[in-house]
């Protein structure tokens, strides 16, 4: 959460001093009598204006404002190259590439700017300097390189990371093989094992009414109070967007039934500012005997995608 807002203040400055530059270069020209470019540096500054009104406002995909800010530099580059025909430096045609690997997630910057691939050839060949656009193509991979490996490193340790990326919880792949050796485990000893599905329904509406924050929060107590209540050797991990499950090792009927209504105890005097009092439904799951380890995840499955409302499933 600090890191986005850190990202968030630094944007903002990046739109303000936009917005600023515009405004100084738009009065400058108005001063001087350039009106051949003024009506485009003018409307850029339109532009930036609307960017930062889209950026402090709520409700707006964070790369809608973006865009927008990328659109003002690439016609202000515009309006740069046609001013210095004949004279026109690489420095200008790195600057929006740069930009736009910066704002932009790598897959649509690159799109972007092979879109404006034949843009910049046509504006060089009317400024005489073609041989630019090698090293416009040369700056936009090497650029690309380190985002790339950036997202290669990040697949990689999400692949290896049991640990899920939003709260302190096991993440699906690590919580399915978890389960599966305790269940082999309960099976070769013959130890029993039962499994709690805890379901949070105010989690979609608390994302739709106060944002991605308030999701993060109730992730956040309903982790601490599960990690609290529990044994240190009961795992935690998530199932789905709102689903986790409580693997409950050495865990009988009733011992099963006492964590639930303990968890649900402890997780309704949980408060949170933005969407009142924490509200979880959980169901308590045990295997049936001689069932197969994927037909009881699946069970679990089912019970994640619509929870039932009884104490237990298990088998007479």
């Amino acid at each position: 959460m600090i890191d986005t807002d850190i990202s968030r203040r630094l944007m903002t400055i990046a739109y303000v001093t936009s917005l600023l530059l515009l405004m100084t270069y738009t009065t400058w020209l108005y001063l001087i009598d350039h009106h051949a470019f003024f009506f485009t540096s003018a409307f850029s500054t339109l532009l930036a204006l609307s960017a930062l009104l889209m950026h402090v406002g709520r409700g707006v995909n964070a790369y809608l404002p973006r865009l927008i800010l990328l659109c003002c530099l690439y016609l202000m580059v515009s309006q740069a190259v046609l001013e210095t025909s004949g004279s026109t430096s690489p420095l200008w045609f790195g600057l929006p590439i740069a930009a736009s690997m910066i704002l932009l997630p790598l897959i649509p910057a690159l799109g972007l700017n092979i879109l404006v691939l034949p843009a910049w050839w046509w504006l060089l060949a009317q400024s005489g300097d073609e041989e630019i656009w090698k090293s416009i193509i040369t700056l936009l991979l090497l650029l690309a390189l380190p985002r790339w490996e950036h997202l290669r490193r990040q697949a990689l340790l999400y692949a290896t990371d049991p640990n899920d990326s939003e709260c302190n919880a096991y993440q699906r792949d690590a919580l399915k093989d978890r389960l599966r050796d305790e269940h082999q485990r309960s099976s070769v000893l013959g130890k029993r094992l039962a499994v709690l599905v805890i379901h949070l329904p105010q989690f979609d509406m608390a994302g739709e009414q106060f944002g991605r924050q308030a999701q993060l929060a109730l992730l956040e107590n309903l982790c601490d109070e599960v990690m609290a209540s529990c044994r240190d050797h009961d795992l935690l991990g998530r199932a789905s967007q709102a689903t986790f499950w409580l693997v409950l090792p050495d865990t009988s009927e009733s011992g099963a039934l006492l964590v639930r209504e303990r968890l649900k105890r402890s997780l309704s005097r949980c408060v949170l500012v933005e969407t009142g009092q924490l509200v979880t439904d959980i169901v308590a799951y045990q295997p049936r005997r001689q069932e197969l380890f994927h037909l009881f995840v699946q069970r679990l499955e089912e019970s994640s995608h619509a929870p039932a409302h009884s104490l237990l499933q298990t088998s007479a």
